[in-house]
């Protein structure tokens, strides 16, 4: 079924060559043909657009008004194609990121102008938050997570693999010490990321052995944010993370511990999208600049700096 735009497109070759045979030969169709896509546009419009003689075509005034139209439209989608069609050759437009709060502010917004500065017609839309989030419904093309991922349709590319840090505030290890070996956890209040069971298991290497330190203490939540506010106000000690604690230790409100003995668990930073959004350049571009930025690691240099303080 011809749709308006090609009736369109037909009818302006029509007035163009002046005649069926003429835009028969420039759109691939009979004389024929075009004489009755002509007529059936008119029977839907209710008016004549061409008044046909043995000689030669010519418009009605409403055949003139709505070639001006056609005309204004054709050219509106073909401008549409190639600006389109150019986006694929060039690095522009919209990106709506997800990413936790803990990951958007202290890592992300810190190295966003350099993406920006080179490539300067791409703009963002952020939804910084840790709750669960439909990508396909709230039209996200790029999603931050740490861990482990479910199983979902989504495509999903590692930008880093990250470590864990077990750390208290200095405030907390003069009240209460330093523990020194994985056993002194017993005494101490360890504060805990979730309410799963496992959570509350924080795992070492001993002489050659994994060991598992059952831990409890004052609090448990699903925000790591919340939890490295409660350890820097010397609530108890913390396992999280590196990008999660880096800030607080570069500032000297937290202290890592145990580093020597701890044995973390696999901590990847995935990037997470909709089924095609990964072939989009804005996202690859986005993607690449991730993945470079993170593999220096940048939250390494405050942990050090921790452990000499």
């Amino acid at each position: 079924m011809v749709n308006p735009s090609q009736e369109m497109g037909v009818f302006e070759r029509v007035a163009g060559r002046g005649s069926f045979a003429g835009a028969a030969q420039d759109t691939g169709l009979t004389p024929s043909a075009v004489s009755k896509l002509v007529t059936r546009l008119e029977q839907r419009l209710g008016v004549r657009l061409v008044t046909r003689t043995t000689r030669r075509l010519a418009l009605t005034s409403e055949g003139e008004t709505f070639l001006k139209r056609s005309r204004e439209i054709l050219a509106a989608i073909d401008a549409a194609e190639a600006e389109v069609s150019s986006a694929r050759l060039s690095v522009r437009g919209q990106l709506r990121v997800l990413a936790p709060p803990v990951l958007a502010v202290d890592q992300l917004a810190p190295a966003l102008p350099a993406f920006l500065a080179r490539h300067p017609r791409i703009t963002f839309d952020f939804l910084v938050t840790n709750r669960t989030v439909d990508l396909v419904k709230e039209n996200v093309d790029v999603a931050l997570q740490t861990g482990t991922l479910g199983s979902s349709t989504l495509v999903a590319r590692k930008i880093a693999d990250l470590t864990q840090v077990i750390c208290a505030s200095p405030q907390y290890l003069a009240r209460h010490g330093r523990p020194e070996m994985p056993s002194d956890l017993a005494h101490h209040s360890c504060l805990t990321l979730g309410r799963r069971p496992e959570a509350s298991i924080w795992r070492f290497r001993v002489n050659d052995r994994t060991v598992p330190v059952g831990v409890k203490g004052a609090a448990c939540a699903d925000s790591a944010d919340m939890l490295v506010r409660l350890a820097i106000e010397g609530v108890g000690i913390v396992r999280l993370g590196e990008i999660a604690v880096a800030g607080a230790i570069q500032k000297g409100l937290l202290q890592p511990l145990l580093q020597d003995t701890h044995q973390p668990e696999s901590y990847p930073l995935w990037a997470t999208m909709p089924p095609g959004r990964q072939r989009g350049l804005k996202v690859k571009v986005f993607l690449d600049f991730l993945s470079g930025h993170f593999a220096t690691q940048p939250w390494h240099g405050a942990a050090a700096v921790g452990q000499t303080a």
